[in-house]
């Protein structure tokens, strides 16, 4: 029971960053698996792979219906990142714990420092199509890689590379961390990574749930504040992740 608590608030918490922010809620559920839920790195990064993809599909419908997904700019991007997810995936079930953990956590601290940047809003200008394969394939190789997202990298991407308003960045962030994820997943299923879906199950449900409630919570609370208060919370994650793997 106390299990099923932790993975519904939990769950929930990270439905509503990702829901709210459109990227960097996903970071924190690998460690919510880990250190709340008891889950190997390796089970906590693939189960991240199925939480990310089923709640960024409940959040990018919500996006799409308020016309901020930008489709074909959304595929071509996530489409140079297929290749890099597949590989990156494969071979983060083979890498020692330790070594993802420590990734993850540097990975993490990244993420969070660049919330806490000022945010670009975004231009019609040019687009910059080398920039944007390259961004796209970075930001697979991460999502396979850790089992995340990669939300906080894909909307300053899609607005300083691909030059995209900041809500339409926002929306069409959620298209290509979907196709990451399932790309990623499909990589992973052949490492014999076994999943408690007793965990799993209810972590997703309440984490599809808090996207709802995250995209109607970014309409009433300023988007800067809330990207703050979730960057100190995973820099603090980040900071005991390291620790944890020091010591």
């Amino acid at each position: 029971m106390t299990a099923l608590l932790l993975a519904l608030v939990a769950g929930a918490v990270i439905g509503l960053a990702l829901g709210g922010l459109g990227g960097g809620g996903s970071v924190l559920a690998v460690p919510a698996l880990i250190y709340l839920l008891g889950l190997t790195p390796a089970e906590a990064t693939t189960a991240g792979l199925v939480i990310v993809a089923l709640t960024s599909v409940t959040a990018l419908v919500a996006h799409a219906r308020d016309g901020n997904v930008t489709w074909r700019t959304g595929l071509l991007f996530a489409a140079a990142g297929i290749v890099p997810a597949m590989a990156a995936g494969a071979a983060a079930g083979r890498l020692p714990q330790t070594v993802l953990t420590a990734a993850f956590a540097v990975v993490a601290a990244l993420a969070a420092l660049r919330m806490l940047r000022p945010a670009r809003t975004g231009t019609s200008g040019q687009v910059h199509s080398g920039k944007a394969g390259a961004a796209g394939a970075g930001l697979g190789a991460v999502t396979g890689f850790l089992g995340v997202g990669g939300g906080f990298l894909a909307v300053p991407a899609l607005v300083s590379v691909l030059n995209l308003p900041m809500r339409r960045a926002v929306g069409t962030s959620l298209l290509v961390i979907t196709v990451n994820s399932l790309a990623a997943l499909g990589a992973r299923a052949g490492t014999g990574v076994q999943l408690d879906w007793a965990v799993v199950a209810p972590f997703t449900a309440a984490a599809v749930l808090g996207a709802w409630d995250g995209k109607r919570l970014s309409k009433k609370i300023k988007g800067g504040t809330l990207q703050r208060l979730f960057a100190y919370v995973l820099l603090a994650v980040a900071v005991l992740m390291l620790v944890d793997v020091v010591v």
